[in-house]
């Protein structure tokens, strides 16, 4: 029988493959890996053009395949070996295009030559390839063959959502802890594919629990995009919310980083500084709007108290929203770890506040 560190990493590699985006095909595959392992779980479809506060659900996006070619007709680029080579929401494409325009279309690290950067363009149209710096290198004939196959029109976001009622308490009342976890990005294993293991397993033990003072509501959702939209549709609910946590990049050898909700002494915030500073050697940072869906819901017009859980923060590691953030750069180890923070934060934290 596996143990749960090999569980957490068997998760990892199976979502790592999946193409994901905002919207579109690969986010509900997700969403449906998630349904057939926990139970009561909950799968939502907002339209295209749904005001959400004062954003607008996007159009749905979807890819058939993306490839740049020599006018030989041999493929130097293809999304098919590596799903970061295509730019998030590239608009359909087929042309011959000269050399100095294609540069416009392209995107390397020129400090990290071996790697592929990822990038998006969610809500501007355009195209691009992404690629190393050695094969932006070799890209040297005056022109090039584009073929970006993808389908951009009205659609769905979807996101997930499962409840686990507070058992101590009539569940429909009881205030919540809110979880929330994106799943938007494409094969990156720490960022996010390795919270989207973690919570899975965190929710069967919770759905194992026989006492529950209170209720517990894990959201997988589409970065930025995804949290206004549930924030939207929610906010019935939003005072009910006592402690959040948004859980990212927890699957690397990092000692654990909390970022502090904008209230900064929220009882989430006291309660996990003094596991991540006493317990676990981490370290306390304070909010900033930079980051991921705390930003959204710390907004000052919700000010919720939700922090974010990380192992290496978000943009303080050289893998980072780069292809080296794979299956080798997360470890059984760290997600067994991460887990284990987890599990302590909630009787500590969650269950006997006043």
């Amino acid at each position: 029988m596996e143990n749960l560190p090999d569980i957490l990493y068997n998760h990892v590699k199976d979502i790592f493959p999946i193409f994901r985006s905002i919207t579109g095909r690969g986010i509900r595959k997700t969403l449906g890996y998630i349904a057939t392992r926990v139970k009561n779980f909950s799968i939502y479809h907002i339209q295209s053009g749904t005001k959400v506060l004062d954003w607008t659900v996007p159009d749905e996006w979807n890819v058939y395949g993306a490839t740049l070619r020599r006018t030989t007709g041999e493929v130097v680029i293809d999304w098919a070996w590596c799903n970061l080579h295509l730019m998030q929401y590239s608009i359909p494409v087929c042309a011959r295009v000269s050399r100095k325009d294609l540069e416009k279309h392209l995107y390397w690290l020129s400090d990290q030559p071996d790697l592929i950067p990822y990038r998006t363009s969610y809500y501007k149209k355009d195209w691009g390839f992404c690629l190393s710096a050695h094969q932006y290198a070799q890209l040297t004939d005056d022109e090039y063959d584009v073929e970006i196959r993808t389908e951009l029109g009205p659609g769905h976001l979807s996101y997930g959502e499962v409840v686990i009622p507070a058992t101590m308490t009539a569940g429909d009342e009881a205030d919540e802890v809110l979880f929330s976890i994106h799943c938007c990005h494409p094969a990156l294993a720490n960022d996010n594919a390795s919270s989207i293991a973690i919570a899975v397993e965190v929710i069967r033990a919770l759905q194992e629990t026989a006492h529950r003072r209170l209720s517990y509501r894990f959201v997988f959702i589409p970065g930025t995009i995804g949290s206004i939209t549930w924030l939207a549709r929610n906010e019935d609910r939003i005072g009910r919310i006592r402690h959040g946590l948004v859980m990212s990049c927890l699957g690397d050898a990092g000692k654990p980083t909390y970022k502090q909700s904008r209230q900064g002494n929220a009882p989430v915030d006291r309660y996990a500084a003094y596991l991540v500073q006493t317990r676990w050697g981490g370290k306390v940072v304070p909010f900033e709007p930079y980051g991921y869906d705390e930003r959204q819901y710390c907004s000052p017009g919700f000010n919720l108290p939700v922090g974010c859980l990380m192992r290496s923060p978000n943009g303080q590691f050289e893998q980072y929203h780069t292809s080296a953030d794979n299956l080798d750069f997360v470890t059984p180890e760290g997600l067994y770890a991460s887990i284990g923070f987890i599990m302590d934060l909630i009787p500590i934290c969650f269950c006997y506040d006043p």
